[in-house]
C-alpha cells in the first residue's frame, strides 16, 4: 500500500502526538507511524511533569517556558482532559550551602521571567505541612504543572486526526526512504510505503536507530530512571517537591547510578517518589538499590511516608544526549529529515513547544523561539574526533 503525505511522524509518544497536532493545525497531511501504541515508550513512564524549576537560565528555560503556556491553552481546547494539575514546585535545601545556590539560581531564573518566590524554613509548614524540620529554605515555583502523560499524548493524537492525521501502530519503520540525490521521500513498513518530502524522527530513546536508518548519526542514549507508588493517601503532599540536589543530578554526565528525592502526590491519591538516574543501555533489570535509596531519601525528606505502603515500581529510558538540550529541526545532513528527540527527562513538559516549532519550521513560519542551540548536527565534529 503506497500512500502520499507532507510529512511522516515516527512515534507516537506525546512529543510526535505534540508535532502531529500542530502540524495538522498548519494545514498539513501528516501521517504517525509507531512500532506500537501510544505513549508506549518513555511517555508511558513518565510522571508527567511540566517543569520550569529545574532548568537554569538558557534555551531549555526558554524552550520550557514556551511549552508552560501552550500547555495552558491545551488544557484548555483539548476536548477531553488531560489531568492538567497547576499545583506548582517546591525545591528544598538541605542546608545553608544549597539555600545560597538556589537562592542564585532561583534569582537568574527570575531574571529570565520565570515567577519565583523564596519560601524562609520558618515558613515552609505553610506550603508543605508534612515535610521535614531543619531545612534551611525552599523556593517556590507556581508556574510548574502536570499532566496525565498517556492521556495528553492520546488526547493530541486524536485532535490530530480529527484534523486529517493518519495513525498508524504497530507498523515498526523498517526503512528510511532516500532519493538518489539524498533527499528525504519517505518510510516503508512491513505494510505500507509511506511517500513524503519530510520524516521527523520523535522516537525517543530509539532516536539512533533512526537517524541510522537516515543515513547519519545521533548519539541518543537511555539513562533508565525508577519511581515507586504508594497506596493511594489523602493529599499529604500538595506539590511537587525535590530535593535541590536534583537538579545537579539532571545536569550530570555520569553513568553511574545517582538518586535525589523527588516527592508528589496525584488526584487519584498515590504517591510517586523519584528520581534515580543510570546509564546502563536498555538493561531493565529492576535495580534494588535505586528503590532503596529513593524510599529513604523520600521518607528524609516527608517523615510522615515511614508507614506507607509502595504498591508497585516501573521504570523507563529517558532520551538523553550528551549537552543535555533536545534536537529540535532540520538534520543539514539529509534534507527533510527533521528530529524532534533527546529531550531526557523533560519530553512531556517540553512537547508543545517542540511540535510548534517543528510545524513553524516545516511551514516555513519564523521560529518562536531560536532554533540554533538545538541543532540536530551539533555534535558531528565529536563523532568525526571520535
Amino acid at each position: 500500500m503506497r500512500q502520499t503525505v507532507d510529512a511522516v511522524v515516527i512515534g507516537a509518544g506525546v512529543v510526535g502526538a505534540a508535532c502531529a497536532y500542530y502540524a495538522t493545525r498548519a494545514g498539513l497531511a501528516v501521517a504517525v507511524v509507531d512500532r506500537g501504541s501510544p505513549a508506549g515508550g518513555t511517555t508511558g513512564a513518565g510522571e508527567g511533569n511540566l517543569l520550569v524549576s529545574d532548568k537554569p537560565p538558557g534555551p531549555e528555560l526558554d524552550l520550557a517556558q514556551l511549552s508552560a503556556g501552550l500547555w495552558r491553552d491545551l488544557a484548555a481546547q483539548l476536548p477531553e482532559g488531560i489531568e492538567y494539575e497547576a499545583k506548582g514546585g517546591v525545591v528544598v535545601a538541605a542546608d545553608d550551602t544549597e539555600w545560597s545556590a538556589l537562592r542564585r539560581m532561583a534569582a537568574g531564573q527570575a531574571a529570565a521571567g520565570v515567577v519565583v518566590r523564596e519560601v524562609p524554613a520558618d515558613r515552609l509548614p505553610d506550603l508543605e505541612p508534612h515535610l521535614a524540620p531543619g531545612l534551611a529554605g525552599a523556593v517556590h515555583y507556581p508556574q510548574d504543572a502536570q499532566v496525565q502523560p498517556a492521556l495528553a499524548a492520546s488526547r493530541l493524537l486524536r485532535a490530530a486526526q480529527n484534523s486529517g492525521a493518519a495513525l498508524h501502530l504497530r507498523e515498526a519503520v523498517t526503512e528510511v526512504l532516500v532519493t538518489p540525490a539524498g533527499r528525504i521521500d519517505g518510510v516503508r513498513t512491513p505494510h505500507r510505503e509511506l511517500k513524503a518530502p519530510v520524516v521527523v524522527n520523535a522516537t525517543g530513546t530509539w532516536s539512533a536507530q533512526i537517524a541510522a536508518l537516515a543515513g547519519t548519526t545521533l548519539p541518543v542514549m537511555p539513562r533508565k530512571g525508577f519511581v515507586l507508588v504508594t497506596e493511594p493517601l489523602p493529599r499529604v503532599v500538595r506539590h511537587k517537591v525535590y530535593a535541590a540536589a536534583y537538579v545537579a543530578d539532571v545536569a550530570s554526565d555520569s553513568a553511574s547510578l545517582q538518586t535525589s528525592p523527588v516527592v508528589e502526590g496525584t488526584p487519584a491519591g498515590p504517591v510517586l517518589i523519584g528520581s534515580s538516574r543510570e546509564r546502563t543501555g536498555f538493561d531493565r533489570t529492576l535495580s534494588t538499590e535505586a528503590l532503596r535509596r529513593m524510599a529513604d531519601s523520600a521518607v528524609t525528606l516527608f517523615p510522615i511516608l515511614a508507614q506507607v505502603s509502595v504498591l508497585r515500581a516501573y521504570h523507563g529510558f529517558r532520551p538523553y544526549l550528551p549537552d543535555h538540550l533536545p534536537a529540535i529541526g532540520a538534520d543539514p545532513r539529509v534534507p527533510g529529515l527533521h528530529h524532534a528527540c533527546g529531550h531526557e527527562g523533560a519530553g512531556i513538559g517540553l512537547a508543545p513547544a517542540t511540535g510548534l516549532l517543528l510545524a513553524q519550521a516545516l511551514t516555513g513560519e519564523k521560529p518562536s523561539l531560536d532554533l540554533a542551540p538545538f541543532r540536530p548536527d551539533r555534535f558531528e565534529s565529536e563523532v568525526q574526533h571520535a
